[in-house]
């Protein structure tokens, strides 16, 4: 599902499993997991509560500097991003930005077509591997 340049895809995982499933996937792939936000944390810190929502910062310069030498301001958009979550009827999602909403956004061109098309399939992967 494709909602503003977003991509949601449902997991058959609990929000652990599904993480730990896309983890998984990340180290196989050879990208680097920079961070890991849990925000139902924060909530808890803040005095909240907050359905598991967890972020996780990944990337790999190999793929990521092409388009940043194409358009140095995609870099507030890398590196890229997942939001693993869980609905209100318990139902576990991935969520993570279009590979091409974002060149488009940063009107990136045709010359780094090739690369965004191997984000899309990239992405697309990782998520199949985290939640199906």
């Amino acid at each position: 599902m494709l909602d503003d340049g977003l991509v949601t895809v449902p997991s058959s995982y609990s929000v652990d499993d599904t993480i730990s499933r896309f983890e998984a996937a990340l180290q196989a792939k050879g990208v680097t997991l920079f961070a890991k936000i849990d925000h139902g944390a924060g909530a808890v810190e803040a005095g909240m509560t907050l359905r598991p929502t967890f972020l996780l910062i990944f990337g790999n310069a190999r793929a990521g500097t092409p388009l940043m030498q194409a358009n140095q301001r995609i870099g507030i958009d890398l590196p890229l991003k997942a939001l693993v979550w869980q609905d209100a009827d318990e139902k576990v999602w991935l969520t993570y930005n279009d590979p091409a909403w974002l060149a488009a956004r940063h009107r990136l061109g045709g010359a780094v077509a090739e690369a965004v098309a191997a984000l899309e399939k990239g992405l697309a992967t990782l998520a199949q591997d985290a939640a199906s």
